[in-house]
């Protein structure tokens, strides 16, 4: 990155692939967690790249800690404009969670202007209360990169145990956040729901109703206040947990079916050859 913080990426090519697709994580995991999504993506034309955003997997420095309040927006940028050269074309964009808000937050600062933008789970609100939000704004003054304890309730990642207990045998995933990256993603998710009439970018928005870390209310203001710019289309899914790409059948594949059909409505089915309509 431009302040010498190397991030690290994870790419799951394809010779002439159709288009790609960038990927962002969530807070506490890393990028090879989407290797099955990626596949996903990989068997219906789309060559994938996601990277491990600072403080996670296997970019280097303390664990959920910010150099400064915009830096994983502005890392995205960054790591986008670099992948959009190498496939010589605009990718779509998904974002997960946290990554969901950091990846919504770059396209509504007009920083990157993918082709389409996919949010899962975004985390446009939190169920921390008032007092602890209001906490962690002091804090990110006074002890910017104390190591806390993000409180993630694993249990309730997805209704498949073998999820919650991957993730904690992952030597790779962690519990810490720091006071200023908890204050960016309760302003961040504010201020993206203040500004959803300016979304001017496709994006299909992916809503967990059962979720227990984030609160899926801040899904549905977004989504009532993006109504009028017809860029958006939501799909809820009541019963389900967090992590919807990695949720027990049938509802995993129930989400990546209505992911599948957004994207062949968007840009053709499976296949199509190449040309303006492509990722």
């Amino acid at each position: 990155m431009p302040d010498g913080q190397p991030l690290c990426v994870h790419d799951w090519p394809l010779p002439q692939a159709r288009g790609g697709v960038l990927i962002v994580h969530g807070l506490g995991e890393h990028a090879g967690r989407y290797d099955r999504l990626a596949r996903w993506f990989n068997a219906r034309g789309c060559a994938v790249r996601a990277y491990d955003q600072r403080g996670h997997g296997q970019s280097p420095g303390p664990r959920g800690v910010l150099g400064h309040p915009d830096d994983l927006p502005a890392d995205l940028s960054v790591v986008y404009a670099d992948y959009a050269r190498t496939l010589g074309t605009a990718p779509l964009l998904l974002g997960h969670s946290m990554g969901g808000l950091v990846a919504l937050r770059a396209v509504l600062d007009e920083r990157i202007t993918p082709k389409a933008l996919v949010l899962s789970s975004p985390a446009l609100r939190s169920h921390a209360s008032r007092g602890l939000q209001r906490l962690a704004a002091t804090l990110a003054h006074l002890l910017p990169n104390l190591p806390l304890r993000n409180g993630l309730d694993l249990e309730r990642l997805s209704h498949d145990p073998h999820v919650a207990a991957a993730y904690r045998a992952d030597p790779l995933c962690h519990d810490r956040v720091s006071p200023r990256l908890a204050d960016f993603i309760f302003r961040a998710g504010a201020a993206c729901i203040a500004e959803a009439a300016r979304l001017d970018v496709p994006t299909l928005l992916l809503v967990a109703g059962d979720d227990a870390l984030v609160d899926a209310a801040g899904s549905r203001d977004f989504s009532a206040a993006a109504a009028r710019t017809k860029q958006l289309t939501t799909r809820y899914f009541a019963a389900l947990y967090h992590e919807l790409f990695n949720e027990a059948e049938p509802g995993r594949s129930q989400v990546l079916q209505q992911l599948e059909g957004w994207l062949e409505r968007l840009v053709g089915p499976p296949g199509f050859e190449p040309g303006t309509k492509g990722l």
